[in-house]
């Protein structure tokens, strides 16, 4: 018989799980259960959503015909409980669904108001395609609106919200924007752009509860008992991996669903991948989230195959992202924690990795007018992180020395220098090695 495949979850990490056990094995059975009730689309491309600049249709990444040649049995339904002994799931109507493997491509869901309140209409989040639609609708009858969030997404909600002509307050607990990740100059950066497109920063400050009439949002109340009319209350305080059906079906957890080299959770026929799976890093021994879109779908894409024949292994990479902030493309690679501790986030936030959050040495090598900075962070012998933000001439060439480990140690009393001579310093080193990586690596 067939081999029947069952893929928890409908987004990225399930469809590249999918796509991968149809091109190993054109006779298997896939079902794929999920309470999305959109087709597959592009979860980071919300915020262009929001902000005006694509229309709804460029979010939805494969064809019609695409779908038709996978030849996978979609349902759109929740699932209840595993059924780890009977090889099912068992979806809310009670209806049960056999498998010979299964994946849990569950994902991640943004944390809920931790303030009175938050139950109100108008209290917003971006985890999904209703939720932008829901946003945009408010945006379009509302003038007032409160950000409340340390990382990607509440920028993005912020600027979205300015974007769509809404007076937008933004709250930060602490001092600086993205502390986990961001040095102090970045954040001031970032909040000094915020503030020049007419966005209100409010620092070290905290929601006590939202207000509301009717059901319906019309202020927020301060912990410094200051209050603050608005129509919408948009939060991202990070999120959280939905592991709750593996945690009640006896499976390992612990911040995610942990799984081996080979994706497979505590129960072998049983495979976890993307935002809710949690995975060992090589490089510092410690398991690690990533809530990466190119992450989970590479985890999805391995396994799938595993699904299929097992063998393949999961090589966890740098952890890497190309991310917009107030209009300035940053890139971040590997390790480059901001010698701060975020307070606005509860959870891990959507586009970053724990792995980003170590804080080795740091150096600034470039620092030429308001925007373009070049940080790089080093251990003993190689660089291990590094951010780039506006100009990224340096982006792939730094992604290329940490990927690879080189020894950059002909350089590195230059590199502690810092400064422009030593950016010019490392690129002639660069030039050198990619003559020969395998001979200087």
């Amino acid at each position: 018989m067939p081999q029947r495949h069952v893929i928890v979850g409908s987004g990225i990490a399930g469809l590249s799980a999918a796509e991968a056990i149809r091109l190993a094995d054109p006779e298997a059975t896939i079902t794929m259960i999920g309470e999305e009730p959109h087709e597959f689309y592009s979860r980071p491309g919300l915020a262009y959503l929001l902000r005006g600049d694509i229309p709804e249709r460029q979010l939805f990444l494969r064809t019609a015909q695409d779908q038709k040649d996978l030849r996978m049995h979609r349902m759109h339904k929740r699932v209840e409980k595993l059924l780890l002994e009977q090889h099912a799931v068992q979806l809310t109507n009670g209806q049960a669904v056999v498998y010979d493997r299964l994946l849990l491509a569950t994902g991640a869901l943004a944390s809920a108001p931790p303030f009175t309140g938050g139950n109100l209409l108008g209290v917003v989040k971006l985890d999904s395609l209703d939720d932008t639609r829901g946003i945009l609708r408010f945006a379009s009858r509302f003038r007032s609106a409160v950000v409340v969030g340390g990382g990607i997404t509440a920028l993005e909600l912020a600027e979205g919200l300015r974007a769509r002509g809404m007076r937008v307050h933004y709250f930060l607990r602490g001092l600086r924007y993205w502390s986990d990740v961001l040095d102090e100059t970045e954040s001031e950066i970032v909040l000094g752009r915020l503030q020049h497109e007419g966005i209100r920063v409010h620092l070290q400050t905290q929601i006590k509860r939202a207000i509301g009439n009717r059901g319906r949002i019309t202020a927020v109340e301060t912990e410094a008992g200051k209050t603050i009319p608005c129509s919408l209350l948009a939060v991202a305080i990070g999120v959280r991996p939905r592991m709750d059906l593996a945690r009640e079906a006896g499976l390992t957890v612990d911040r995610g669903i942990v799984v081996n080299e080979y994706l497979q959770t505590s129960v072998p026929d049983v495979f976890a991948s993307g935002d809710a799976a949690q995975v060992l890093d090589p490089r510092t021994g410690v398991a690690t989230l990533d809530v990466l879109w190119p992450i989970a779908l590479r985890q999805g894409q391995i396994a799938g195959a595993n699904m299929v024949s097992l063998g393949q292994a999961y090589q966890k990479d740098v952890p890497f992202n190309v991310t917009q902030l107030t209009g300035l493309k940053t890139t971040i690679i590997g390790a480059v924690g901001g010698g701060g501790t975020s307070e606005d986030s509860v959870a891990i936030n959507r586009g970053e990795s724990e792995g980003w959050r170590l804080t080795p040495n740091s150096w600034v090598l470039s620092d030429r007018d308001d925007v373009n900075r070049v940080r790089l962070l080093l251990d003993d012998r190689c660089l291990i992180g590094a951010l780039v933000m506006g100009d990224q001439a340096w982006s792939r060439p730094l992604h290329r020395l940490i990927q690879s480990r080189v020894d950059i140690t002909p350089v590195r009393a230059a590199l502690a220098v810092g400064g422009r001579a030593a950016l010019e310093q490392l690129a002639l080193f660069y030039q050198q090695w990619e003559k020969n990586p395998a001979q200087n690596g």
